[in-house]
């Protein structure tokens, strides 16, 4: 059996990896581990995103078997969204990269001034076209 390899760019592994490395998956997987939630109240614990965007990465995650969509028959229909057991796993893969983003936030916004700042080297290797 041939496994898959995400270096090669025919792999339907990046597919997955996509969903994955998307910030709205990782937040939204982090706030549904907690409890289900409704839309509205996921549109307004997320910060910057849209509804639009808000609903198609629900929609992404719902289609993935990420996420469950349950629609409640009252006036307006009230819409609720709760992890599965796989949203489960991939909550608890992703969340440490959350964590280290918070706990790293300080060293990285110094290192981005220091690479922009006075002094940086405009002619590396990287920089050179042949």
């Amino acid at each position: 059996m041939h496994l898959p390899d995400a270096y090669q760019s025919e792999c339907p592994t990046r597919v997955i990896l996509d969903r994955i490395a998307d910030k709205w998956t990782v937040l939204l997987l982090g706030l549904l581990a907690e409890r289900p939630t409704r839309f509205n109240e996921l549109r307004r614990r997320v910060g910057g995103i849209s509804q639009k965007m808000l609903a198609q990465t629900l929609r992404s995650l719902e289609r993935d078997g990420l996420v469950r969509r349950r629609a409640f028959p009252t006036v307006p229909v009230t819409v609720e969204y709760s992890i599965t057991p796989l949203g489960v796993t991939l909550a608890q893969a992703v969340d440490p990269l959350r964590l280290w983003a918070e706990a790293n936030l300080k060293a990285v916004q110094a290192a981005q001034r220091r690479y922009g700042g006075a002094g940086r080297r405009e002619n590396t290797e990287e920089t050179k076209v042949a």
